[in-house]
């Protein structure tokens, strides 16, 4: 029978020893990690952060405009606006007042050339009326014709006063825009071919607007 030898003290610390180093190298080493990749659960936080702060801003941008919407008018431009707006109305007011005084002072200066226009003619009357007062027995018939070439004088300086121009066409070529063919006589030569023979009633002009076109026989040739 053969006697085992017990391992002395040196030899087991030497055996753990090998045993140890070789569990060591049977385990991996594990792999670098690099600070800059994203882990899925780094992924997964920052699309979670990503949402939250889309929506977080929408809702912002929501209540801006709300807010914007329902905002007061700034104190200085409602101040302003307000200003414009009563010289506004001051100024269409005076243009009002301005319109209807020049229209009332235009009537008036028509109402006096009217007024001194019929003081003329007014005198004229006077002396047809003191022609028609005499009386046939102690009237001649000079002093009647006399009183009316007067009568007729004054009535032509009161149409000139006021701008009347006569219109007495004898002789002249025929004017549609300023006379009116009342008769036609035959002409004796194509050169007499509508000229005016007689004026049987005068025609008026107003300061270049016709107030009533001469009456007159024309010539006609052939």
């Amino acid at each position: 029978m053969t006697k085992k030898t017990k391992p002395s003290t040196d030899e087991v610390i030497e055996a753990a020893n090998t045993d140890l180093m070789e569990d060591a190298a049977e385990i991996e080493e594990p792999a670098a990690v690099d600070p800059g990749a994203a882990t899925p659960e780094l992924v997964a936080d920052r699309d979670d952060a990503g949402t939250g702060g889309s929506a977080a801003s929408g809702k912002d941008g929501e209540g801006a405009t709300e807010e914007a919407d329902g905002a007061e008018p700034i104190p200085d431009l409602q101040e302003e606006f307000d200003e414009l707006n009563d010289r506004h109305l001051r100024l269409a007011a005076e243009c009002t007042t301005y319109k209807r005084r020049v229209e009332t002072e235009r009537l008036d200066m028509w109402a006096r050339a009217q007024a001194d226009m019929v003081r003329q003619f007014v005198d004229a009357l006077d002396d047809l009326q003191r022609v028609g007062s005499w009386q046939a027995h102690t009237t001649t018939v000079e002093a009647l014709v006399e009183g009316v070439d007067l009568v007729e004088r004054k009535f032509h300086q009161a149409l000139e006063a006021a701008g009347v121009e006569v219109l007495d066409p004898a002789g002249e070529k025929f004017d549609p825009n300023t006379m009116a063919a009342m008769m036609r006589v035959p002409a004796e030569s194509e050169e007499e071919d509508d000229i005016v023979q007689d004026v049987m009633q005068k025609g008026y002009m107003l300061k270049g607007h016709l107030v009533r076109p001469a009456g007159v026989s024309v010539k006609k040739f052939g």
